[in-house]
Order: C-alpha cells, then sequence, then structure tokens
C-alpha cells in the first residue's frame, strides 16, 4: 500500500501540463512533473509502470510522492537543499593564532612553515587538541595567506 497519495487538483495540473509542453526548463524538474502526471490518483498508474515509462527507479517515485504530499508542488519540483551542516573546525580565536603564528618566524632548522609544521605547533602550543594540515590549508585559503 502506497504511504503518500497524490491528488493533483486542476490547476496543479494544468501548470504541470503546461510546464511540460513548453519543454524548457531543467531535466529533473521536468521529470518531477511528468513523474506527478502519472502519479496522481485519479489516473491510477501503478510505480513500476512509471518506472519502467520513465525509466527511472521506483525510490525516485516514492521520493517524489513524498515530497508533494509533506511540502507541495513546489518543493516536489525543485531540488532539495543539503540538510547537512558543517562546523567550523577552527574557532574566531585560533584562526588568529594560527595566523600569529604563519607570521611569525618558522622554527630555526626550517626556511619556512610547512601546513604540518603548523599543524603540529598549534597543538604543541595547545590552541587545539588535534588538527590536520588539511584543515590548515583550507583556513588559510580562505584568508588570503599561505605558510610561506
Amino acid at each position: 500500500m502506497k504511504r503518500y497519495i497524490v491528488t493533483l487538483t486542476e490547476q496543479e495540473r494544468e501548470e504541470l501540463s503546461q510546464l511540460i509542453s513548453k519543454g524548457k526548463g531543467a531535466a529533473r524538474k521536468l521529470l518531477h512533473a511528468r513523474i506527478l502526471l502519472k502519479a496522481d490518483s485519479r489516473v491510477g498508474w501503478i510505480d513500476q509502470h512509471i518506472a519502467e515509462a520513465l525509466e527511472v527507479s521506483v525510490s525516485t517515485i516514492e521520493r517524489v510522492r513524498e515530497r508533494f504530499v509533506e511540502e507541495g508542488l513546489g518543493a516536489a519540483l525543485d531540488r532539495q537543499a543539503p540538510k547537512r551542516e558543517y562546523k567550523r573546525k577552527l574557532n574566531g580565536e585560533q584562526e588568529a593564532h594560527l595566523i600569529a603564528l604563519v607570521c611569525s618566524p618558522p622554527q630555526q632548522d626550517r626556511g619556512r612553515w610547512t601546513l604540518k609544521l603548523l599543524a603540529q605547533k598549534m597543538v604543541e602550543l595547545e590552541y587545539v587538541d588535534r588538527v590536520a594540515p588539511e584543515t590548515i590549508r583550507q583556513t588559510l585559503k580562505k584568508m588570503n595567506l599561505s605558510p610561506g
């Protein structure tokens, strides 16, 4: 039994038909419009037949149905924004210490700072518990600085 039943209004059906007939727009949007028209409860297509006709997986059809029922027509047609949030690895104070370190002269036996040396020195000075050289690189790149 389907959990999400698509029932389009006449206005929604007309809007989707016009979108498809124009043929202009993102391929994904047009595909989702076709899925919704075929998945409409008045048309009566089952997901397996829609999948074969439109050459998509059944799970794609289920996701489009779910987004339409829960969030509306616009959400079902448009791309979904990423839900993942990225936490900053270094806070402002730690970035300030990094900048001060980059601007200071390197260790005596070195001609310049390397990313690995900067990461080790940040840990040694107890500004951070641990940090990867890649984090150092990204932070310096963001600030238009280089270790050299």
